[in-house]
């Protein structure tokens, strides 16, 4: 290979939001100056362009066409928030499975996902892509977004590579305000930012994004710490680091670089081997090689690890996509059961005050009332692959589609999401007025949430709570349903609304999903992946804090608090009710005393004490105190989604070993530290029951 082709081989670049390749992107693939594009998709236009560089080009090396297909291609799944709150990692990884297989048939063979990035920061927008807060639940999402795009073998026919992004702390943005700069300690990276990382690497993920944060003070995509030092040396991962969008270029803005030149030399030293979108790459590699500042085996191993790739997703023996096979692929009658399936699963209940819901399939008329009632765009959610808002079904539709007998539906809209004018209240209330039940659509829009998409309040938008109360004001029974990409500070709602179902962004088939749980065909029994705050004033608030030495104490002032609004959350980490009830109990130790490498095994019972079946999930946290470094208040150490029947009872068990009793020492290194730990589980983060496991020195 020519440097210059070798260097085409390291340059991804975009071709238009509507999936078609540009005529540059023609001519540099008869040169082998293009390696990959992003966005480019349809097996018509992949096949077209592949053709160039399989047939046309000097050397004949397939392209590798990315999308984002972040969670559904064109069956769009929930958001990936809202497929944590599922806390089923089954459901998630046959979820991944189909996106890849709809993707694939399209001739895209690589994703950009999962995004792993923890997020303790709802202002952050893309705090919608990743799995939470926590990094165990991160983690197992993790892995099950890997397992189901590559399955055993990426190669495989229906199968993409995946990427784990962005690499790395871009969840900890300071101000949640996107792109902004990170700082967080080595020990911060290792708990909390690394596991979700580091459990793509153990499913065998193919690829990484480097970000675009300054972490430190070394921007991520010219960081040699966690681009090699760890990720290459310590993870030996062996695959491509493609940069965020114009992250190399972005290194000059950031102060880093003086111009573009350096930036090249920087990125690629660091470890990235495949610069997107921007071209420094390829117009400055051949003066930085001949300069010396780049040696030409980094340019060889970056080269080597891109055909890798290649070669394993079987491109240079099967280049090409089929038209047939992607109609016959897309849409498919059971994906479109598994995203309303998804949907249902990812909903949460956050409130039902004397069991409003489920809906009696007896009444005689609904009002469905609110901005995002019948707004098949938002449901979509950000980054959603090549999803079509004609193809969803929105929550009126969804109604609509019951055809119960002799129910009426009556239809206002109210407002617009972030609209200030109350033009349509009237006509809402008319619609209340005239109804037996009210269904209060209201949230965020699609735009609000991801990319770009910072808030600095989690107020509901415009005038949608004024809506909320005016309808109240009727004394009509309601049901407020909640869609959203972020925690919302919803007090009034809280205090006030009869029943709160939090549904997220729930996908093509989001209104049939939602219409299920609200008529009880499907008993919710989603989780908060991520804790819901009073007010944007706590924010950043998660769960697994670290203690103070003057923890809140109510009637004493000098200690960690607010004058003006509670310490607590307003939903905790892992809270979710259901329209049945349940009981944990007897949470016991397969032994009282192990030693540092040993391993017990923590049992609780559960019982559903209700008189519906519902799903439950039980969660298993720790606390360790008084070991050499300070630890949280409690980490999340197992959990599991379970089916009850009324009275069942089941015992779950979760393993407890050195992997989850460690943790890293002044030194950095990981250990298993003599001394008590407190063992405890619960339908959230709040739980119910404890018991306590001594680890004892080796030699007792």
């Amino acid at each position: 290979m020519t440097l210059e082709e070798k260097l085409g081989q390291l340059q991804q670049l975009d071709g238009t939001a509507e999936g078609e390749y540009r005529p540059e992107h023609v001519e540099l693939a008869r040169r082998g100056r293009l390696g990959s594009t992003l966005n480019v998709r349809g097996a018509r236009r992949t096949t077209e362009l592949q053709r160039v560089a399989v047939e046309e080009s000097r050397l004949r090396i397939p392209l590798l066409f990315a999308f984002d297909v972040i969670h559904g291609y064109r069956t769009v799944f929930p958001v990936p928030l809202a497929e944590a709150a599922s806390w089923d990692v089954r459901l998630v990884e046959r979820n991944a499975a189909i996106a890849a297989a709809e993707a694939a048939s399209a001739g895209v063979r690589w994703t950009f996902a999962p995004m792993v990035d923890i997020a303790r920061d709802p202002r952050w927008g893309r705090i919608v892509e990743g799995s939470g807060e926590d990094p165990l639940l991160g983690a197992e999402m993790a892995r099950a977004r890997v397992r189901g795009f590559q399955g055993p073998d990426y190669g495989l026919p229906g199968k993409v590579v995946a990427c784990a992004k962005h690499w790395v702390a871009y969840g900890a943005a300071e101000g949640g305000r996107d792109y902004n700069t990170t700082d967080v300690s080595e020990r911060t990276l290792r708990e909390i930012y690394f596991p979700p990382f580091k459990a793509a690497v153990d499913a065998g993920v193919g690829t990484f994004m480097s970000a675009f944060n300054d972490l430190n003070g070394l921007p991520t995509s010219a960081n040699p710490h966690t681009l090699t030092d760890v990720l290459r040396q310590e993870w030996k991962f062996d695959g491509i680091v493609v940069s965020d969008y114009t992250s190399v270029q972005e290194l000059v803005a950031h102060g880093l670089a003086a111009d573009g030149r350096e930036a090249a030399a920087l990125a690629l030293r660091a470890g990235v081997d495949m610069e997107m979108v921007s071209r420094l790459f390829n117009e400055h590699g051949p003066a930085l090689v001949s300069q010396g500042r780049i040696p030409m085996a980094a340019i060889d191993e970056a080269v080597r690890r891109v055909l890798r790739i290649k070669f394993r997703l079987g491109l240079f023996d099967n280049p090409y996509a089929s038209e047939a096979e992607e109609n016959e692929t897309l849409l498919r009658a059971e994906h479109l059961a598994a995203a309303r399936q998804a949907a249902a699963r990812s909903v949460v209940l956050l409130k039902n005050q004397a069991g409003v819901l489920p809906l009696s399939r007896s009444l005689k008329s609904i009002a469905v009332i609110g901005p995002l009632a019948d707004d098949a765009q938002s449901l979509l959610g950000s980054w959603s692959g090549d999803g079509r808002k004609e193809e969803v079904v929105t929550l009126l539709a969804g109604l609509r589609a019951r055809n119960i007998a002799g129910l009426r539906i009556h239809y206002a809209k109210g407002c617009e999401v972030d609209g200030e004018s109350r033009a349509g209240f009237d006509e809402a209330v008319r619609a209340a007025k005239k109804a037996s039940f009210v269904i209060l659509a209201v949230g965020e829009s699609a735009a609000m949430s991801g990319e770009a998409a910072s808030r600095s309040s989690l107020d509901l938008p415009g005038r949608q709570l004024e809506l909320v109360q005016a309808v109240h004001a009727t004394g009509k029974p309601y049901a407020v349903v909640l869609m959203n990409g972020r925690p919302l500070s919803i007090n009034w709602l809280a205090t006030n609304a009869p029943a709160i179902l939090e549904t997220w962004f729930g996908g093509t088939q989001a209104g049939h999903a939602i219409a299920d749980v609200l008529f009880g065909d499907v008993n919710p029994g989603g989780k908060l992946p991520v804790t819901f705050p009073r007010s944007v004033g706590q924010v950043p608030l998660y769960y697994n804090h670290k203690p103070t030495g003057r923890p809140p104490e109510a009637g004493n002032k000098y200690t960690s608090k607010y004058l003006d609004v509670p310490w607590t959350p307003l939903y905790p980490f892992g809270y979710g009710l259901s329209y049945t009830e349940f009981t944990l109990s007897n949470l016991r130790l397969s032994a009282a005393r192990v030693p540092p490498g040993g391993q017990v095994t923590a049992r609780v019972d559960v019982q559903n004490t209700g008189r519906l079946p519902g799903d439950e999930v039980v969660q298993l946290y720790i606390r360790r105190a008084a070991v050499s470094v300070t630890r949280p208040v409690k980490e999340l150490r197992g959990f599991e989604r379970i089916t009850l029947q009324p009275g069942e009872m089941r015992t779950v068990e979760f393993a407890l070993g050195p992997e989850q009793l460690g943790f890293y020492d002044h030194a950095m290194k990981f250990v298993v530290e003599p001394g008590v730990v407190d063992i405890m589980a619960g339908s959230s983060s709040e739980t119910t029951l404890s018991t306590r496991l001594e680890i004892v020195p080796d030699n007792q």
